[in-house]
């Protein structure tokens, strides 16, 4: 498969995936997201590739949703000649598909670690969120500055490092290096940025050597409940009705969610409007039963 705005390897046992638009920091244009979830199908649908590492070309991970208007044509964030109802279902419209993207990347049949070389910022810091694994270079930087124009943070802030350092950071949109992500729980690592990519390999090897079954049956990633998807939707590209074959064994791989019976929980979506305002906290509930903007 061919792409056009990252760069898709796969070898010893891992597939490595670096977003390629190092003249936009990276930024995620619609191509380029479109393209990062076929390649993590790629990599699922690969019974060699037991891992996924992603990462960034140039100074950046990632350094968000790519604000440039196509020439021609109105940015979809941009409120001109849109009314108010029509601006907050485009967001609505908008946020409700990071749900469905991030539980993408946790149907896998493979863990994504995620080695932030620099710059991870807005959908950037989101996707590193995200990723099974994180490990930092150590000049990496993180902030979510669109919280700052009456946008909103992601509940896996809150999930990952808890209420009080979640509106930290996600109310105020300040940036934060590695040290302090490593301090409130949101990376696993931090490494000299010089072996960062040596590092993160050496890792993923050492992930692989999991046999594949232990890892489908016993990865503690906290998954939404099969009742949120909707009907006839696969839990992975590795089901049962699948063709391909585990390197070590004649069985189709195993559906990756038929063992997650934990069930992810989530502050409520009003808790989370960090950029728009933020109500006292209602006790926690399934994400599948959010409703809305994230």
């Amino acid at each position: 498969m061919s792409y056009k705005d990252l760069i898709y390897s796969a070898a010893d046992q891992f597939a490595t995936i670096t977003l390629n638009r190092p003249e936009r920091m990276n930024a995620l244009s619609r191509n380029l997201e479109a393209e990062l979830h076929r390649a993590f199908d790629e990599a699922d649908a690969d019974p060699q590739v037991k891992v996924v590492v992603l990462t960034g070309a140039g100074a950046a991970f990632c350094a968000g949703f790519d604000q440039q208007s196509t020439l021609g044509q109105q940015r979809g964030g941009d409120p001109a000649g849109k009314s108010i109802a029509e601006f907050i279902r485009y967001w609505h419209q908008r946020d409700g598909e990071r749900i469905g993207q991030w539980e993408h990347m946790w149907r896998l049949g493979v863990p994504i670690v995620a080695a932030v070389n620099g710059w991870a910022m807005g959908g950037g810091f989101w996707y590193q969120l995200a990723a099974d694994i994180t490990i930092a270079s150590d000049k990496a930087v993180f902030a979510q500055p669109e919280v700052r124009h009456i946008s909103n943070t992601s509940f896996l802030m809150t999930a990952l490092c808890g209420w009080k350092a979640a509106n930290r950071w996600g109310l105020t949109g300040d940036h934060f290096d590695a040290q302090e992500a490593l301090r409130i729980g949101m990376v696993n690592e931090v490494v000299p940025h010089d072996q960062l990519m040596e590092h993160t390999h050496a890792f993923a090897r050492r992930l692989a050597l999991v046999p594949e079954r232990s890892w489908s049956a016993g990865q503690p990633r906290a998954m939404a409940p099969s009742s949120c998807r909707p009907a006839g939707t696969p839990s992975s590209a590795r089901t049962s009705a699948s063709p391909l074959k585990t390197a070590n064994s004649s069985a189709p791989r195993p559906a990756s969610s038929a063992a997650k019976s934990s069930v992810m929980t989530a502050i409520d979506a009003s808790t989370v409007q960090y950029g728009v305002g933020h109500a006292s906290a209602p006790a926690p509930r399934p994400v599948c039963a959010l409703s809305g903007s994230l």
